[in-house]
């Protein structure tokens, strides 16, 4: 109950902190207009109207980037997520949690392996599910183990590893999504130029436009998105080492003399004597032996 607790509140935080983001953005890009207003006295006396000025917001910008700026706001939600999401996962805290160490290192101490390996089952965290796989290796020798421990670290390094690769994918795609807004705005800015002439500068503006705000929202994603890639990647190398030093200490004076052919975790073998040999049993007999 306390592992959902702490998977819920991981994820209701991840949700919180992109709505609050989303939120400053739309309130940072809200339309505005700014009005100079002439002085009733000037204006009586004929002098120029009020001349109003508009400035046009962010999100008036956005606008302008026609509909290739809906994939390129879609990457850039995910870029939020997944920068959220991998800071906390690429945590030493979230890869070995202290309470987790304290408790396996207790029950290493006093020899109860069968204990440390039900209490990593109860309390799962990639600390516990790689020292759980080392313990169901123990009775096989310290080569299966030590590798035993080593895959698993591998397995934990490749699953936050390739929540990190997706902002390498957001950084190479949006560039592109922008090159996709920089072409048709160019289709449209020709276009209008071969109809119109130059008789429609608005027109021709408002299509050049489109080109510059799509190519400058795919920069303005891709950017960051490789700026967070490496940081994360480098991060996670320091916390799995840190993982794996923790994880290796345990299994350190390991008495593989007495633990030699013990089964300490639950998982079935499937394998058995050839039944060409004489006297062997069936895998399922073997099992309930």
């Amino acid at each position: 109950m306390s592992n959902l607790l702490t998977e819920m509140k991981s994820r209701l935080g991840r949700i919180l902190i992109c709505t609050f983001l989303v939120t400053a953005a739309l309130q940072f890009t809200a339309p505005f207009v700014m009005a100079e207003a002439a002085a009733p006295d000037a204006a009586a006396a004929g002098s120029t109207p009020a001349k109003i000025v508009k400035h046009e917001s962010l999100w008036d910008e956005i606008v302008k980037g026609g509909w290739v700026m809906i994939p390129i706001a879609i990457c850039s939600i995910a870029m939020i997520w997944l920068i959220t999401d991998c800071i906390m996962r690429s945590s030493p805290k979230r890869l070995a949690p202290e309470p987790h160490i304290i408790g396996t290192r207790d029950l290493f101490r006093m020899g109860d392996y069968v204990g440390a390996y039900q209490f990593c089952k109860n309390n799962p965290s990639p600390f516990s599910d790689t020292v759980r796989v080392g313990l169901s290796y123990a009775g096989d020798g310290q080569t299966a183990t030590e590798e035993a421990l080593l895959g698993e670290v591998g397995k934990v390094s490749a699953q936050v590893q390739t929540r990190i690769n997706y902002l390498s994918v957001l950084g190479v795609c949006t560039p592109m999504i922008g090159l996709v807004g920089t072409v048709t705005g160019m289709i449209k800015a020709f276009k209008t130029l071969g109809a119109d002439g130059i008789g429609s500068p608005d027109k021709l503006a408002a299509a050049i436009g489109e080109v510059l705000v799509a190519t400058a929202s795919g920069l303005f994603i891709a950017i960051p998105a490789f700026m967070f890639f490496y940081f994360l990647r480098n991060r996670l190398q320091g916390s799995i080492h840190t993982f794996q030093d923790v994880v290796v200490s345990l299994f350190r004076k390991m008495p593989y003399e007495h633990l030699k052919d013990c089964h300490v975790g639950e998982e079935e073998f499937f394998a058995a004597t050839p039944n060409w040999v004489e006297g062997a049993q069936p895998a399922e007999a073997a099992v309930a032996a």
